[in-house]
């Protein structure tokens, strides 16, 4: 027997042990008890490639944990569907799990609209989050919902009948950051004509949402390091020093990481604001929500402007799933809110989307790999959208698309989509 080896297969990992019967007179069952452990990730599955051993201790293999076994005689073809078999399996578990966890989520998550397991891994955190007092970084491209995630995690804490302020850094002139965050005394500038109190002693008691964080200035990026460690804070202009009771979220949809090695944000106060954090994946990430959310706007902005809009079309729903969505969710919901109101009729045709091409990313980019970014993008673009419209149906999706099934199928393995998410 020789160890066991991690077999990376994201997002989930099955783990691989080579068995072998080698010495005679050796407990093999107790050896395998103790190879099964090494390595292993978590509850990751265990799949165990045999040779020369009889029935009872393959029996023996599968009753320690081993999820499951072949004969090493067989080749990698049998082994990788076997390694992929379990990771679905794997996956659906904790999808089921997840779900499972955050059925008994506060009402306020209902706004947070997904069932794709890293949007829901994410989600599931945040009544954690809620219950502790430490500063939560969310992280996640513009439009993902990072506001949404700070209300959440606000109105579930202990601080949720206190003031909920939140401000957005990258709207507010640089010279007037730290006047709108502290407040500012009289005469503390041109126009200050009387003192005024700033948000964070709006905010008392509650929480103090910082979205776009990393636009601040490194001026007051110091000043904002002093109040998350000392809750204490001078008024611009002012020699007191006031106190206040708030809890700090920050948002940023940037690489704060990268900022810290330019030097243009504090690293001191990137490690303050990170105590817990949030990543929310971007719709292109988690495109088997599109039509979950596509019905959820649909089905709001009908009843806000009083249309009778039922549903997308087929070919409207491909145009969607076609979109590359720079702007997420954000973007999904203004996008169905004009269609909603620009339908005639009680289906949203293609035409009813206002959509512009997306951008040639690869334009800058060296000819080979352009090429082979774009094919594995078309290539996970077209497989989803198939699936989107067939619901999730392999054989189907594989007609629509002139391709053998094993062929459409080997395409779904390789870029990891799981069929099983688009079925109605």
């Amino acid at each position: 027997m020789r160890p066991c080896s991690a077999h990376q297969a994201s997002p989930a990992a099955v783990d691989v042990c080579d068995v072998t019967l080698m010495l005679v007179g050796r407990d093999t069952l107790a050896w395998a008890r103790q190879q099964l452990l090494v390595g292993r990730q978590g509850d990751s599955p265990i799949v165990a490639v045999t040779r020369g051993l009889t029935g009872s201790m393959i029996q023996g293999l599968l009753a320690l944990g081993a999820s499951d076994f072949m004969a090493s005689e067989h080749g990698g073809e049998e082994l990788a569907t076997r390694l992929w078999r379990l990771r679905e399996q794997h996956r659906h578990r904790l999808a089921a799990s997840c779900r499972s966890a955050g059925s008994p989520l506060h009402p306020l998550l209902s706004k947070l609209v997904g069932n794709s397991l890293n949007f829901v891994r994410q989600l599931e955190r945040i009544p954690t989050l809620a219950a502790s007092d430490a500063g939560v970084l969310i992280l996640g491209e513009t439009g993902t919902g990072k506001e949404l995630c700070a209300q959440a995690i606000h109105y579930l804490s202990k601080r949720a009948a206190h003031p909920w302020v939140a401000v957005n850094c990258g709207a507010l002139p640089s010279e007037l950051v730290e006047a709108e965050l502290f407040g500012h005394a009289r005469g503390a500038y041109t126009s200050a004509h009387q003192e005024r109190s700033g948000l964070a002693a709006e905010a008392e008691g509650g929480t103090f949402f910082l979205d776009e964080v990393d636009s601040m200035p490194l001026s007051t990026q110091a000043k904002l390091l002093r109040f998350l460690q000392e809750k204490e804070y001078r008024p611009v202009g002012s020699t007191k020093t006031k106190r206040a009771d708030v809890r700090v979220l920050a948002a940023s949809n940037g690489d704060i990481g990268a900022l810290v090695q330019q030097g243009r944000f504090r690293r001191d106060l990137y490690y303050r604001l990170n105590i817990l954090s949030v990543c929310l994946p971007p719709l292109r990430e988690r495109m088997d929500d599109l039509q979950l959310l596509s019905h959820h706007f649909l089905k709001r902005f009908a009843a806000e402007f009083r249309r009778e809009v039922s549903g997308l079309s087929p070919a409207a729903l491909a145009r969607l799933a076609a979109y590359s969505w720079p702007g997420n969710v954000r973007e999904l919901e203004h996008t169905l809110e004009r269609a909603v109101l620009l339908c005639r009729g009680e289906t949203i045709e293609e035409g009813d989307l206002d959509l512009p091409e997306a951008p040639d990313a690869c334009a800058c980019l060296e000819f080979r790999r352009a090429k082979a970014q774009a094919v594995q993008s078309f290539e996970r673009m077209y497989i989803e959208r198939m699936l989107l419209l067939c619901q999730g149906n392999i054989t189907h999706a594989a007609q629509a698309s002139g391709k053998d099934r094993r062929a459409f199928w080997q395409l779904v393995r390789k870029h990891g989509i799981d069929a099983a998410r688009y079925r109605a």
